[in-house]
């Protein structure tokens, strides 16, 4: 089962806060949101969209607006949300217009949907500095967009990299996601600091 936000008990609950991502398929990105120290807790679901309470089946078959999301709730004085969009861009391929590896269309396409004021610059801030990085070739084209809604995703989809392991496991590989971030992040890095 999914952790579940504790009650606000103590001090510490006073620096929760929210964040949204799409990043493609919401499994990937949740299996590594959810295992940061500072993330009280990461649910699947739908963000985005104009209809009221998506199916995955809706969400799937482009009927909705909706991209397949992830809602982060954190605490700030563990995990800065520039921390956490630093593990976003560095689980997508942010240059994809189409959608996310072998996941297409709309509804795998990667976007910020930030919370208030602060977010919003931070997220901007945080694109234009990957966009004069040099580490990609390509225009980066996640989208920063104000937040709406989001609805939670069915049950199962919930810690689905726990639950159904081995399918998840071998989704993760023949998706492509885990050797273009090797390739972008680790091979990059190595190269760079040989020269």
């Amino acid at each position: 089962m999914s952790k579940q936000r504790q009650p606000a008990q103590t001090s510490s609950s006073l620096y929760y806060e929210t964040a949204t991502f799409a990043g493609g398929c919401f499994w990937c990105l949740e299996s590594i949101v959810q295992e940061t120290k500072g993330v009280i807790d990461a649910v699947d679901g739908y963000a985005g969209g104009k209809e009221t309470h998506p199916t995955y089946e809706d969400v799937y078959l482009e009927r909705t607006g909706h991209r397949e999301s992830v809602q982060v709730t954190f605490d700030s004085k563990v995990i800065s949300y520039q921390e956490l969009l630093a593990i976003f861009w560095q689980n997508i391929n942010p240059t994809d217009a189409g959608g996310q590896f072998f996941d297409r269309g709309h509804s795998y396409t990667t976007a910020i949907f930030y919370h208030n004021a602060q977010q919003k610059k931070i997220a901007e801030q945080s694109k234009k500095d990957l966009e004069t990085s040099g580490r990609f070739d390509k225009p980066i084209v996640t989208e920063i967009l104000p937040y709406t809604t989001f609805y939670k995703a069915e049950e199962y989809h919930q810690d689905y990299y726990k639950k159904s392991a081995l399918h998840y496991n071998a989704y993760k590989k023949a998706s492509g996601r885990e050797a273009f971030k090797k390739r972008i992040w680790e091979e990059i890095k190595k190269r760079n600091q040989h020269t």
